[in-house]
């Protein structure tokens, strides 16, 4: 059934929606399986609103007036763009904010699905002021960080951080030990995502020890340090349980823990209720499981850009955003748009220029296959450091061990900030020169002709 009758409107123009405010704007790529292109898009929008694949007799002129409509299309590179009036999405009762369940059942929901559809990914969305204001956005953020640390709350710089490795985790005794040795030269250390409260390390016998761990760590080198310990479980009750567990176990030092949730696995709900929870708490959203959906090779679900989007709107802190081609993980250098649009204030996406009306901003967080070496050319490319790093093998893959690698980080940085060339940086700062022997292939892909310029064989 062609519904392109009443689930579309081409005359209606994207400033005007902008302007009025009362949309939500989503723009796809979307290649129906045959027919009709804006047959097979008005069909998208009446299941991701008010419609279904025939007319029912309980339509009134309510629910005509709250349809989504699709207002773009451009057969040719496969795009079309739905407004979604702000009716249309699900409030709380508690506190008639907005939630991000109602925006993904209704935006992505069942419309991919559907037997006329080829495939279709949402790659950028639009939410106008009054959706910003319902939604809670990040509660604490790099700058409380940066507080902690002893840097301005204004550019405060890189976070040198670590993943304990191997990525299942170790025992309670090597865990403790693994952190206090990175401790010594860097800031910060999270659960890989396995980690939480495993046969062979109990929550209740590893957060103590990691606790005493950074007493000891900060005792030699008077400097704060940062754990984000992984909270993340099916139950609501039992993430909230290990949560509080973990703040009562580091007492005085309890504002030194950010909370790891996988939110991608976890879902909307326990970002949430992390959130709210907890909301003193530095909230690192993990997102363990997204390239299912987001990899560029998908052609259905939503991008990486979106992803992050979503969660500076469900509040959290950080999120992990890739390594835009300079570590192991797929991307590309115009990925550092996904670090845009969760740091700034506005930004012009690949679809909307989205403001966010003063929302606190969400962190990058910059891991998988990192180390010293790839750093001076990631952070030229995303032209500043305003980051967290958490490189497991280039800390622990060091020659010299975890503190070295963790220095070698920080040198890095320091290299970049300068504007130094790095082979000549490297004469001047061991840590950093050992990294060229500690990741040889690297070195060799990256600074051909380093041998020779340090001397080494």
């Amino acid at each position: 059934m062609d519904q392109s009758a009443r689930y579309a409107d081409l005359s209606l123009k994207e400033e005007d929606l902008i302007s009025a405010g009362r949309h939500i704007l989503c723009a796809y790529t979307m290649k129906p399986k045959a027919g009709d292109y804006l047959a097979a898009a008005a069909h998208f929008a009446a299941e991701s609103s008010t419609g279904t694949n025939v007319e029912v007799s309980t339509t009134d002129d309510f629910t005509r007036g709250v349809d989504a409509l699709v207002y773009h299309i451009d057969e040719a590179t496969e795009e079309m763009r739905i407004a979604y009036p702000l009716e249309l999405f699900d409030r709380n009762m508690i506190d008639g904010r907005m939630m991000m369940v109602s925006f993904l059942t209704l935006t992505i929901g069942n419309n991919q699905g559907m037997g006329d559809i080829e495939y279709a990914k949402m790659y950028d969305f639009y939410v106008p002021r009054r959706a910003i204001e319902l939604f809670d956005g990040p509660s604490v953020d790099i700058s409380t960080l940066w507080r902690i640390l002893g840097r301005p709350v204004v550019d405060g710089g890189y976070i040198a951080g670590t993943i304990i490795k191997p990525k299942l985790g170790l025992r309670p005794e090597p865990f403790a030990k693994a952190a206090y040795e990175f401790w010594l030269g860097g800031d910060f250390i999270k659960n890989d995502e396995p980690q939480g409260n495993q046969v062979f390390a109990p929550i209740r016998t590893t957060i103590p020890l990691v606790y005493d761990a950074m007493k000891r760590a900060m005792d030699e080198t008077g400097e704060a340090k940062l754990f984000s310990a992984n909270i993340t479980a099916d139950d609501h009750s039992e993430m909230i349980a290990r949560g509080e567990f973990i703040l009562q176990a580091f007492g005085p030092d309890a504002d030194k823990v950010a909370f790891l949730v996988d939110g991608y696995v976890g879902g909307p709900g326990m970002i949430t209720t992390a959130r709210r929870w907890f909301p003193r708490q530095y909230l690192h959203y993990h997102r363990a499981g997204h390239g299912a959906v987001t990899s560029p090779s998908s052609k259905r679900g939503y991008t990486a850009y979106v992803l992050a989007k979503m969660a500076r709107l469900q509040g959290a802190s950080g999120i992990h955003v890739g390594t835009m081609g300079y570590g192991k993980m797929e991307g590309e250098r115009d990925d550092r748009a996904i670090a845009y649009i969760i740091e700034r204030e506005e930004y012009q996406g690949p679809a909307y220029f989205q403001k966010w009306y003063g929302m606190r901003p969400t962190t990058p967080i910059i891991s998988g296959g990192m180390n010293a070496l790839r750093l001076p050319g990631f952070f030229e490319n995303l032209g500043h450091a305003n980051i967290i790093n958490t490189a497991g093998g280039g800390s622990y893959g060091h020659l010299d061990g975890a503190a070295a690698g963790a220095r070698s980080l920080r040198q890095a940085y320091e290299c970049w900030a300068a504007g130094a060339d790095p082979v000549e940086w490297a004469k001047g700062h061991r840590e950093f020169a050992r990294a060229f022997e500690s990741f040889p292939h690297d070195a060799d892909v990256i600074y051909p002709g380093w041998r020779e310029k340090l001397g080494v064989q």
